[in-house]
Formats: C-alpha cells, sequence, structure tokens
C-alpha cells in the first residue's frame, strides 16, 4: 500500500479541459498577427504543454515570427485566453466531490502548471476549484518549465514530502517527462474527464 500524502496536478487536461482553449487563442492571435496558424499535427507533436514564450521562441526559430512580432502576438493570446475562460469556464462539481474527498482522507493538493498565474487561478477560481488547492506554482515560479521537473520539486521541498508520497497526475508528454524525473507515482491521463474519484483513489492504493 503507497503512502500517499500529497496530490501535485497539472492544470490544463487535467484539472481543467482547456487545453483547446490555449491552443486557439495562440493560433487566433498568430493569424491575426502573422498571418499563419499552427497545425493539429505541429501542436500535439510540439507545442502541447509548453509555456506560451516557449512556444513563440520555436517559432521564432522557424522563422514563422520576427522579434518584433513576438510581444504583441503573447499580449493578444494572453488576452484571448482570459475571454476564453470567461466564457467557457464553469464550476466542476466532479473536481470539486473529487478534491472534498482528498481533504477528508488528509491528502493535501496543489497544481504544478506551465501556464501564467492570472490565467491559471482564473480557471481555477472559475471552476470551483482554488480554495481546495493548497498552493499553484505557475512558469512564473521557476526558471525552468515543464519538461524540466522544477515546478514538481519546488512543490515537494514546499510541502516538506518525499517523492514516494506523492502522486502526480499529468497528460501532455511535455508533463509526464517532467513527472517521470522527479521518482515520484505518476498517473497519466487523457484528458481532464479521467481525473475522477474512482481513478485517484485506483491510483493512491
Amino acid at each position: 500500500m503507497l503512502d500517499i500524502r500529497v496530490i501535485l496536478y497539472d492544470l490544463d487536461g487535467v484539472l481543467v479541459d482547456a487545453c483547446d482553449w490555449h491552443y486557439y487563442a495562440l493560433n487566433k492571435a498568430l493569424q491575426q498577427v502573422a498571418e499563419f496558424k499552427i497545425s493539429d499535427e505541429e501542436h500535439n507533436k510540439t507545442f502541447n504543454g509548453l509555456p506560451t514564450k516557449k512556444k513563440l521562441e520555436i517559432l521564432k526559430k522557424q522563422n514563422k515570427i520576427t522579434d518584433n512580432d513576438f510581444a504583441e502576438i503573447w499580449d493578444l493570446k494572453q488576452k484571448l485566453t482570459i475571454e476564453t475562460i470567461l466564457e467557457q469556464a464553469k464550476e466542476d462539481k466532479e473536481k470539486i466531490e473529487l478534491h472534498k474527498a482528498m481533504r477528508a482522507k488528509g491528502i493535501i493538493e496543489a497544481c504544478v502548471t506551465n501556464s501564467i498565474r492570472s490565467s491559471a487561478e482564473l480557471m481555477l477560481t472559475k471552476t470551483g476549484q482554488l480554495d481546495y488547492l493548497k498552493f499553484v506554482i505557475t512558469n512564473e515560479d521557476v526558471k525552468n518549465p515543464k519538461p524540466h521537473p522544477e515546478g514538481y520539486i519546488k512543490a515537494m521541498i514546499k510541502l516538506q514530502v518525499f517523492p514516494e508520497n506523492v502522486l502526480i497526475v499529468e497528460d501532455s508528454d511535455k508533463g509526464f517527462q517532467a513527472a517521470l524525473f522527479t521518482s515520484a507515482k505518476v498517473l497519466r491521463v487523457k484528458n481532464a474527464k479521467e481525473v475522477t474519484l474512482n481513478k485517484i483513489l485506483e491510483a493512491i492504493k
């Protein structure tokens, strides 16, 4: 029997089904500023799970955007993401029940995401989950975003817990790599709909 005392969740695709929100917001910004889009294949193979700045750095290396485009695209993408969250995010009763059950078991929960703090906290607030999490570590809190494990390691240090007492829930390749590097137990899911109370209970047994 594992002694899981902490669960660390990714955000997009784990606690909130928001991967497409970021994808569409970035593509809309790219189309408006640079007149091109990232394909579904490129998104899944290269960009999914990376912070927006990292995505834009890759596009700059590919000569698809210029230095002059960078700031304009980033600002527009953040604006469009916030608008999408306000339109799309709803209270998630199933996730709230999950958090209540974990709290009853004395398990601490936190979120580690490559998103920026403003959009991450807005998503969690709109879905009713923020108050159940001990803290949220964003890409603004680390030098190295996922696939580097810094965010997860920082969370474990903050909670004074060893990897063997931690379950990490991830969906993307980049996040999964980061989780594996920590030596914690990892539950990989396809999307936020798979993050259910039953699935979490199975993983911590």
